[in-house]
């Protein structure tokens, strides 16, 4: 590895980083980097602005003069791990340890421990995915039934919660968004050091994390990422003196602070400084200098702001506690009386009476806190999954969110919540007549995260090289001789020509597109009766897009009973439909028996009612919450009786714009999982893409490529559903991010393209009325589609975004429709079988 060193800054441009600190100015990168190396009276000074910040926000957060801490366990699952950090004692080979993980009685041994000693967090670390790299580790697992480490993890966790009361936390390294679905239901906080976004430290040979796959800044920045969406009370830091210069660890200082304004999760960082161990890599390499620590607190408080929970290791300051309260922090972390730092075994926990007179000393009261932290407890939904939130209640100070000193963890059982019905559930009748309440929902401006650092997420669509009416020509040949080629990379100039094709040319492709369909499936306008049923809009996934989702105490919540979905498909089986379509928010008190419960309710009072259930979202959060892989999830869906899923939940295909539109949802990957999933099982599924917010053509085609792949690999698509995003309501849009929709002509290239781009793949291609008009679904039957969707009968969630065109339609009107496209109409299953009038 290069070795690179910091040149000292000049004493005038440390002042200058002062002087605008002090006011209250924020700090750019280089002016955060001179802060570092300041040093004597320099210091000192910045100590003070630093503990200034501090100060304010303890009185914001309603306890001026309180320096926090967690009393915990230290449960050490497994020190195996697939990495080789240069500087790491805790991971270890098989052959010194007497088993690969610690098994479940020791595990409730430690627990139950530190329960009688009134701890309340089990801090459960490990390595990374030891199993990968370690065949001891895998035949252990494999013995005791256990797909992977992060599964034995999480029944740990149950058992701890069930068996002790205390609470985990959870360190199990780098994390997936789908894995930290699963785990978040069985631990109230998780956690993750970032270390350091120095790239060079892991990719060059001796780096300290040479080696080591979990260590690429990239992958960790994505789980404190992932740990966002998904909503996790998450805890991350930085290790400082491991070969990084002053500039790289500012870069991590303002990587953490980008992450938490966009998500709001980090409940507290870490500033941990290097000590080296004998018998590591590293062993040569001097100690942190501790007024480096001061100086690297001071200036992650100033960068990450009052509010933020900053935290530095008490074992490892060497005595120097009055020195960290100046420099800014305000919290102690997990101090443990029952166990050592497995971490750092050479440097022992403080006593925690010293503790407090040592704070005392400073000026402080040190008051003890949970594992999540008390603006997360106090905040509840959407942090806290309802099957710990009585374990944290239990221990929780009503008021102030802390810890109830005297408080003793009992075990409780881990179990779902009792659900309430009610709330808005006439919302799909009135939603025509007196509306919405409000035009959003009463936590807008947090929900979301922060939106101007969502502005900053926003591309702009790239301008073609030599993109011109040659590429147009070329694309439109194209179009008519072999449309499905279009695809292909090589043609990729022309298929974007024909994106932003307008006038004649517009004309021209979708009379080609036109013609494409009357070859491929004939003149009949297809369409099936069916009813919408959307059993709950309880949602904190945070959805930018969504104006649907509500949350519990909001005016125009509702859920519905498994009996009430049930009479509604009675109700529609009646009226001559044979189709429901069920989709809900991800409401977090819907149990994870409910989705199957509701199948099989509607399948025993209708039995020929076929049930189009469930979006991709809805599938891959409720098997995380069960705890089972997608696959069983669904299985048990079809067993229960379920037909066929919406592809609904896809918007745009493409990651990076996919993290504009949605706080929380589902990658693109997890999307594709679950539809090819489904679609290996039998379980068909429609496939949508919803269009014209924060998109450009290029990520259209790249949505067009992806939905070709998987047709082409299971063949389970059935249509595909073009979905024009409605702006009126939507948040994204009340933002200022968004624009007001897609444009005519983009709704008319956009099913045109859908009709050429999928040709021999997919052949029904549906235009939605609901978000068109009859007038605009007239066109798009003139321009491509074949296809009307359904009566509806209900329609809430585009009506709830603001659409004007009503939530049902008679078979006489989508006849009407038809006809006005001078097209014969015909009755379709959802399958798009024949179904007789």
């Amino acid at each position: 590895m290069v070795d690179r060193t910091d040149s000292a800054p000049t004493e005038a441009s440390v002042r200058r980083a002062l002087r605008r600190a002090a006011t209250g100015r924020a700090l750019d990168v280089d002016e955060a980097t001179a802060l570092l190396g300041a040093r004597g009276d320099a210091l000192d000074e910045l100590l003070g602005v630093a503990a200034g910040i501090r100060d304010a926000g303890l009185r914001d957060a309603g306890r001026p003069g309180v320096v926090t801490y967690s009393k915990k366990v230290f449960i050490p699952l497994t020190r195996l791990c697939r990495d080789r950090c240069h500087y790491c004692t805790f991971a270890t080979v098989p052959h010194r340890l007497p088993a690969p993980f610690l098994d479940r009685d020791e595990v409730l041994a430690i627990a139950r421990e530190g329960a009688a000693q009134g701890c309340k967090e089990a801090l459960f670390t490990l390595g990374d995915r030891p199993e990968e790299r370690w065949p001891a580790a895998r035949r252990w697992l494999d013995e005791r039934g256990y797909d992977s480490t992060l599964d034995y993890l999480r029944a740990c966790a149950v058992a701890v919660l069930e068996e002790t009361g205390l609470l985990p936390h959870l360190n199990p390294g780098v994390l997936s968004w789908s894995e930290l679905q699963r785990l978040k239901p069985v631990a109230p906080s998780m956690g993750m050091m970032l270390e350091t976004t120095a790239t060079r430290l892991w990719s060059e040979p001796g780096g300290p994390h040479f080696g080591s796959p979990d260590k690429e800044p990239a992958v960790r920045l994505r789980v404190l990422d992932d740990a966002g969406r998904v909503g996790v009370p998450f805890t991350t830091g930085i290790l400082i003196g491991i070969g990084e210069t002053h500039a790289e660890r500012v870069d991590a200082l303002f990587a953490i602070r980008r992450a938490h304004r966009e998500y709001g999760h980090l409940q507290e960082v870490i500033v941990q400084n290097f000590r080296a161990k004998p018998d590591t890599a590293m062993r040569g390499m001097p100690d942190a200098e501790l007024h480096d620590l001061a100086a690297t607190v001071a200036v992650a408080r100033l960068l990450l702001g009052p509010r933020m929970r900053i935290q530095a290791p008490p074992n490892l300051i060497e005595g120097e506690y009055d020195l960290l309260l100046r420099a800014g922090i305000d919290d102690w972390g997990g101090v443990s009386p029952v166990t050592p730092d497995h971490v750092n075994p050479e440097r022992p926990w403080p006593q925690l009476d010293e503790l407090a007179r040592r704070t005392a000393d400073g000026g402080f009261t040190l008051r003890e806190r949970l594992t999540i932290y008390p603006e997360y407890v106090r905040a509840g939904d959407p942090w806290l999954d309802p099957r710990v939130l009585a374990h944290v209640t239990a221990l929780a100070d009503a008021e102030t969110g802390l810890a109830v000193e005297d408080a003793r963890p009992v075990g409780r059982p881990w179990q779902e919540p009792e659900e309430v019905f009610g709330g808005r559930t006439d919302l799909h009748v009135t939603i025509d007549t007196t509306g919405r309440t409000g035009d959003r929902r009463g936590d807008f401006d947090n929900v979301y995260g922060d939106w101007a650092e969502v502005a900053t997420k926003v591309t702009a669509a790239p301008v073609p090289a030599g993109a011109g009416d040659h590429d147009l020509r070329a694309g439109l040949r194209l179009a008519a001789d072999d449309p499905a080629a279009l695809l292909e990379p090589r043609h990729t100039d022309a298929a974007l020509a024909l994106f932003g094709a307008d006038g004649p040319a517009l004309d021209e492709l979708c009379r080609i597109a036109d013609d494409v369909r009357r070859s491929a499936v004939g003149d009949d306008v297809t369409y099936v009766v069916n009813r919408n049923i959307n059993f709950s809009n309880v949602c904190y996934v945070g959805c930018r897009f969504c104006a649907f989702a509500q949350r519990e105490r909001d005016a125009d919540a509702y859920r519905l009973s498994v009996d009430q979905v049930a009479d509604r498909a009675e109700e529609a089986w009646a009226a001559g439909a044979t189709e429901v379509c069920l989709q809900g928010g991800i409401d977090p008190k819907m149990p994870v028996t409910g989705y199957a419960d509701i199948v099989r309710a509607i399948k025993a009072r209708v039995p020929e009612l076929h049930v189009h259930a469930f979006s991709p979202m809805e599938i891959v959060t409720a098997a995380a919450k069960a705890g089972v892989p997608v696959r069983e999830w669904l299985t048990q869906l079809r067993e229960a009786g379920l037909d066929t899923i919406p592809g609904t939940a896809a918007e745009i295909l493409d990651d990076e714009v996919r993290w504009v539109l949605t706080k929380g949802k589902l990658p693109a990957a997890a999307w594709v999982e679950v539809v090819s999933t489904a679609h290996e099982l039998g379980i068909r599924s429609s496939s949508t893409m919803m269009y014209g917010h924060v998109d450009h053509p290029g990520q259209w085609l790249a949505h067009f490529r992806v939905l070709a792949g998987v047709q082409d690999r299971t063949h389970g698509f059935t249509e595909f559903v073009a979905l024009p995003f409605v702006h009126t309501n939507a948040p994204i849009y009340l933002a200022g991010i968004a624009r007001p929709g897609p444009t005519w002509r983009e709704n008319r290239v956009v099913h045109a393209m859908a009709r050429l781009l999928l040709h021999g793949r997919i052949d029904n291609i549906q235009c939605s009325w609901v978000k068109l008009g009859d007038a605009g679904t007239v066109a798009m039957l003139q321009g491509g589609c074949n296809d009307l969707g359904g009566t509806l009968m209900e329609e809430t969630i585009s009506r709830m975004a603001g659409s004007a065109n009503g939530s049902a339609r008679t078979e006489e009107q989508l006849r009407a429709i038809a006809a006005a496209a001078g097209r014969p109409a015909r009755r379709r299953s959802t399958a798009y079988g024949t179904v007789g009038s």
